[in-house]
This record gives C-alpha cells, structure tokens and sequence, in this order.
C-alpha cells in the first residue's frame, strides 16, 4: 500500500491546569499518515505549515517517521492547537486556525492506492479537494474522517451538507460518535452511520472512546467493547483508530481500486477483527502523551 495523506499538520499546546503546558506535533491527517508509518506503511503527507520554529518541529517529526511531504513551509505562520485536558483525558481544542491546499496538480500517482483526508483541510478547501478525490478513485480507496471542530463552523447545514459530499466520494469512513450526534441530533449514530453506507462507502465506523466502537457494512454491523487502560490523554486516539483499520484491510487485501468490490463484500466477522485491531492500537495511544502512536512491534 502506497497511501497519501491530505490535511492540516500543527502543533498541540496540552495543559491540565497541575502541570506545565507540553507541546507536541499532531493534526489529525498528519497524526494518521505516522500512524501508517509506524505500522509499516510509510507514504507522503500533504499539507501546509509556518517557515517558523514549529514548522520546523513538524518537518523533523515527519522525517524521524519516515513520512515524505509535499507542500510544507510557507509563509501564513504553523497552526497551533491549544487544548485543554479533563480529568478523564479528553481535550477540548481552541485553533488559529488556517489551511490552504498545496499546489499538486489535478490528479495523485497512479502508485498511491489509498487516499485519507479529513478534518479542517476539509472544512477550508472542499472545491479542492473534491475533485482530487473523485479522480484518485479510479486508482486508490478513498477514507474519510471528518474529525469536525464546530468552533469553526459558521454554517450548521452547509457543513452537513458538505460532509456528505465526502462520504458519497468515500470507501471507508470513519467518525466519532460525538460528531454525528453534532450533524443529525434527532437520530441515533447507528441509523446516522447507516444513512452514510446508502451514500456509497464500503464501510462506517463510529467510536466511542472507552465505550468502544460499531461499525456498519453491507452484510451488517460489529461492535467491539475497549478495553480498560489508564489513560493519559485521548489526543490522536481516533486518528491511530483510523490508521490501524486501514492497516488491516491493507493487510486483507481490500485496499486499492482493484480491491473495491472485495471491500464492499466485507463481511460481519471481518469487520469485528478490523475493530479489535483498531481498538488495540488506539488504546497504546491514549495510554501516553500526546499524538503518539504505536509502532507495529508494540501491537
């Protein structure tokens, strides 16, 4: 598997209010493009940060993680993430936010046989990317993570509407239980999940942190209960969900245009060892600070 990776790379400033704020480098596209290098499937990033010192920070991360990157510095300044950490892990997130798509041209490699984006990239240049995807279909799978951050939503029904659009361009989808709560609040994640696989994909998972996850595919859905861990902080928990479930259906034989219909025949015991994957890796993410996810040795 060849995978490309579209979105925001930034820095994460964490504070608990006991102990002094640690920063780390993280953004959800970027936290998933290192966790498919550390779990043996290194690819190219592209995104957009500062010619500054945190950028910086971030071009050397990408390097130590074996992850090449198109676009990178330029002069709008690195996006910083401050957040906020609840006794339970969690953090809630204020940005700077700016992204602007790098210039790559109409259309991937024909090599690149998965495509994941999500996220702000998402939310700022969907015109972009929309096209970029449909046309990345004929050779790759396309996953798609919405990872919505509502203080940026100006527009409640047009975001919905243009998450939508990514998930009829999608393969595999995966969301947190808490963002289709925040599109569709009169209907349950399952039945919103469900309404998601009748716009295309071969599969929609949602997560639920330590509730576990459920996922939704033609023959049915699975459900997978987490394990109890001590938790230092869920940042980049789902995003390392999301790479270890296309880890494993790369290693299933299920990524890449050529394998779409065996995706889309994705049956019930399958996904549920996908979730168990999934759920084991994420679950050595939140077991330490910051986005940082497990390499394949750890697993």
């Amino acid at each position: 598997m060849n995978p490309t990776v579209i979105g925001e790379a930034l820095v994460d400033v964490l504070a608990s209010g006991i102990t002094p704020a640690q920063e780390f480098v993280g953004g959800s596209p970027l936290n998933v493009a290192v966790s498919l290098a550390r779990l043996g499937y290194p690819g190219t990033l592209i995104s957009r940060w500062g010619a500054d010192e945190k950028g910086r920070k971030i071009e050397d991360y990408l390097e130590e993680n074996n992850v090449k990157y198109i676009g990178g510095a330029d002069d709008q300044g690195t996006v910083i993430a401050h957040g906020i950490l609840d006794p339970a892990g969690g953090a809630a997130f204020a940005f700077n936010a700016f992204w602007q798509m790098p210039t790559i041209g109409p259309e991937l490699p024909q090599d690149v046989e998965l495509v994941h984006t999500g996220s702000i990239a998402t939310l700022f240049s969907p015109e972009e990317l929309l096209p970029l995807l449909s046309v990345a279909r004929t050779h790759a799978t396309i996953s798609y993570d919405p990872n919505l951050r509502p203080s940026l939503v100006t527009n409640h029904a047009q975001t919905v509407a243009e998450v939508e659009r990514f998930v009829a361009q999608a393969d595999v989808v995966r969301v947190s239980g808490i963002d289709l709560k925040w599109m569709y609040p009169m209907r349950s994640v399952q039945d919103s999940a469900r309404a998601w696989l009748d716009m295309g994909p071969a599969i929609v998972v949602s997560t639920a942190g330590s509730r576990g996850s459920w996922g939704v595919v033609r023959a049915g859905d699975a459900e997978f209960t987490a394990e109890s861990v001590e938790v230092t902080d869920t940042v980049g928990a789902g995003d390392t969900f999301t790479a270890a479930l296309l880890c494993w259906l790369a290693e299933h034989e299920m990524i890449g245009a050529t394998n779409r219909e065996r995706l889309g025949q994705l049956k019930i015991d399958e996904l549920a060892q996908a979730l168990e994957f999934a759920a084991k890796a994420s679950a050595v993410t939140v077991q330490r600070a910051g986005a940082n996810p497990p390499r394949r040795e750890e697993l």
